[in-house]
């Protein structure tokens, strides 16, 4: 179950730089997990300052 980004994302840029696999990109609206590429450490949930991501 890969983790996903809410609308609550306020693009700080946090979770991009945790992320160990680089499954994190900004998108058009705030920043986008790829679910292919998400090895589910929850290392970007616990490093957003706003609660925005969790798992699917």
């Amino acid at each position: 179950m890969a983790y996903v980004i809410s609308d609550d994302c306020v693009s700080c840029g946090t979770c991009e730089g945790e992320c160990p696999v680089g499954a994190i990109s900004q998108g058009d609206a705030h920043y986008e997990i790829d679910a292919d590429s998400c090895v589910e450490c929850g290392t970007c949930a616990a490093a957003c300052p706003v609660g925005a991501i969790s798992a699917e």
